[in-house]
């Protein structure tokens, strides 16, 4: 059984600048322990997406590559970004 996720993040067809800002916006409001799903159209986007986001502020759920895109689960950690 796959976890819940609390956020749904579809940001495919979006340019490089806007996806990172919406991401990085999605996060800080996400309370620590929950999680998200972002769904991105492209390589460079994701390989961006890591360097925006420290990574001992979120634990990678889980990465899966579609037809087309590329599903990223994240769940963030307490201590990061702040939330609501």
């Amino acid at each position: 059984m796959k976890p819940k996720k609390d956020h749904i993040l579809d940001v495919r067809g979006t340019i490089i600048p806007i996806t990172l800002l919406k991401v990085t916006h999605a996060f800080r409001e996400m309370n620590p322990g929950e999680t998200i799903e972002i769904l991105i159209g492209d390589g460079d986007t994701r390989e961006d997406l890591f360097k925006v986001l420290p990574a001992s502020f979120y634990e990678v759920i889980e990465v899966k590559e579609e037809e087309s895109f590329c599903r990223i689960s994240l769940k963030k950690e307490p201590g990061s970004l702040r939330g609501r």
